[in-house]
């Protein structure tokens, strides 16, 4: 059996921290984010669009978090890795929940582009937005009322300090390859990014200043496309994700990078920076068993077998009737050997992985230097 991933992950990590262990300060006070179920903490479960069942979560948390997961999403490790606590949901108010160092607006299913009608999340990056707006001048009202609420809300002065992240993007461009052709696709990218920007302008005019952006992954490579769109070998690519989603992926990252650089010139006194998701995460598909697994597309927690173990009839934890016969979508034993958790979603165990890359500072344009304050405080 290969060695398990986390091996890896501490062997990478030793390499990143040991010779700077007493140099490299974190030093964000808070984290606003931005996104879909990449970065969902708790959104669209918390606003009852939709339930998760175990087995979700058991892998960390042992009971559904509200992440589309097994366990932590790459959210949580870098956040670990910043001495951070989780974040909580925008929407999450139940008991005491603390806003205390960052705020959570991503939900599963989010787009870019406003949601059409048959959409699964009506928080697109635009809701998101305004929810934030809101959440700053509540946060803002009350703190002026006194200290009573004070370790469970930010202070005014982090959300010019905090930084704010964004991963999404990823249902635009999968969701647009049920109704358009290829080349609708790649003309329609322009448009997605146009209502990105207009949404960071917003941000930047609320105090906004440092910016973190995550690209798009290989969505071919996902069992939920290549059993849908993957039935012809033909459209398969040489790891057997499909190959048009992925070309549509890296002209969208293309474009985004040029959009990020754009923006560090017009914003001179912001920090933009640029992570390529898609090189880490391909490299991980595409080199599984060196880095400790042993199925790169083959779904851990689906239901129909291999070759993909995915069926868009019955999600991870449901039970449904199928040709008259009662069917769960049941977790493997070990979630661990599988990049893909439930057919769209990565397992914890490869969230993990890519989160020791990000950390690496490899895969980020500008990538971590003493340029960067706003994240690493090196002192060397």
């Amino acid at each position: 059996m290969a060695p398990k991933p986390y091996i890896f992950l501490i062997i990478a990590l030793l390499f990143i921290f040991l010779p700077l262990t007493t140099s490299i300060h974190f030093k964000l006070p808070a984290i606003f984010n931005f996104g879909d179920s990449n970065s969902d903490t708790g959104e669209l479960v918390a606003a009852g669009v939709y339930s998760l069942e175990p087995p979700y979560g058991r892998s960390y948390f042992t009971k559904p978090s509200g992440r589309y997961c097994d366990g932590r999403l790459i959210i949580d490790f870098l956040l670990e890795a910043m001495d951070l606590p989780f974040l909580n949901a925008y929407l999450d108010s139940i008991g005491r929940t603390s806003f205390r160092t960052g705020c959570n607006f991503a939900a599963a299913g989010s787009t870019i582009e406003p949601p059409t009608a048959r959409a699964v999340s009506p928080f697109s990056f635009r809701v998101q937005v305004a929810q934030f707006i809101r959440f700053k001048l509540q946060v803002l009202r009350l703190i002026a009322k006194g200290k009573k609420l004070h370790k469970y809300l930010p202070d005014e002065d982090y959300f010019q300090n905090g930084l704010y992240m964004f991963d999404i993007g990823q249902n635009d461009l999968a969701g647009a390859f049920y109704s358009k052709t290829f080349d609708q696709i790649l003309a329609l990218i322009p448009l997605i990014l146009t209502e990105f920007e207009t949404g960071i302008k917003t941000l930047y005019d609320q105090g906004a200043r440092n910016f973190w952006v995550h690209n798009t992954g290989p969505l071919g490579c996902l069992a939920q496309n290549v059993a849908k769109f993957g039935t012809d070998p033909s459209s398969l690519d040489e790891l057997g994700c499909v190959s048009k989603h992925n070309q549509a992926a890296k002209v969208f990252n293309l474009q985004l990078h040029t959009l990020c650089k754009k923006l560090q010139g017009r914003y001179a006194d912001s920090n933009f920076t640029y992570v390529d998701i898609y090189t880490i995460k391909w490299n991980l598909i595409a080199n599984y068993s060196k880095f400790g697994f042993e199925q790169p597309i083959m779904v851990c927690c689906g239901y129909g077998g291999p070759p993909l173990n995915y069926d868009s009839r019955i999600g991870c934890g449901k039970t449904e009737v199928l040709n008259g016969t009662t069917m769960t979508a049941k977790a493997c034993s070990d979630s661990s050997e599988y990049v893909n958790w439930d057919g769209i979603h990565y397992s914890e165990a490869a969230n993990q992985y890519v989160s020791s890359q990000i950390l690496t500072g490899k895969y980020s344009d500008p990538p971590f230097s003493d340029k960067m304050p706003f994240l690493l405080g090196l002192k060397f």
